[in-house]
């Protein structure tokens, strides 16, 4: 006994409808359902066809049948074909970096003195007292801030010596 075999399933791709109006603008509807531009975007106009055809078709993972329904009365229609998808090659695993160290020297410390090292995060100016005032924000603090030179100070705690260095 012989199976039956299945009923052929007809091939259906999706219809996009833009009506165009009057004053430029278009109104889209994709298999009968109304699409509309993002929240917040403006009205879709006939400069938007290539945008529009992205959203109806999955960014042109799927075919489409486009019609063009212009406010004299004229219609065109076309098939929208699919985009091939091309195989992209497997990224190389990043190689973590190790960490990078540079060397700061400065003379004229007491020998055994404590040093503070400090990396400059910005500038200010001293008010008219004299007084200098920084606010620093620790979530915005980065050690690249001019063009990948970092300032860095020597500090003697005991001897006063200030050395103010310049690392690439």
């Amino acid at each position: 006994m012989r199976k039956p075999e299945p009923e052929p399933v007809p091939v259906s791709i999706p219809l996009v409808v833009l009506d165009v109006h009057e004053d430029g603008t278009v109104t889209v509807t994709v298999d009968g359902k109304r699409l509309d531009p993002d929240p917040f975007a403006p009205p879709w106009r006939r400069s938007s066809f290539g945008q529009i055809i992205d959203r109806a078709t999955n960014d042109r993972t799927t075919p489409a049948r486009v019609e063009v329904r212009e406010a004299n009365g004229t219609t065109f229609t076309d098939i929208i074909a699919a985009r091939r998808r091309r195989s992209r090659p497997e990224p190389e695993p990043e190689v973590p970096a190790g960490p990078v160290f540079h060397a700061v020297e400065g003379e004229g410390f007491v020998p055994g003195e404590d040093v503070a090292v400090a990396v400059v995060t910005g500038h200010t100016d001293a008010a008219h007292t004299g007084t200098a005032r920084a606010l620093i924000d620790p979530a915005g603090v980065s050690v690249d801030q001019a063009g990948g030179v970092i300032e860095v100070i020597l500090f003697g705690r005991v001897s006063g010596t200030t050395i103010i260095r310049r690392v690439p």
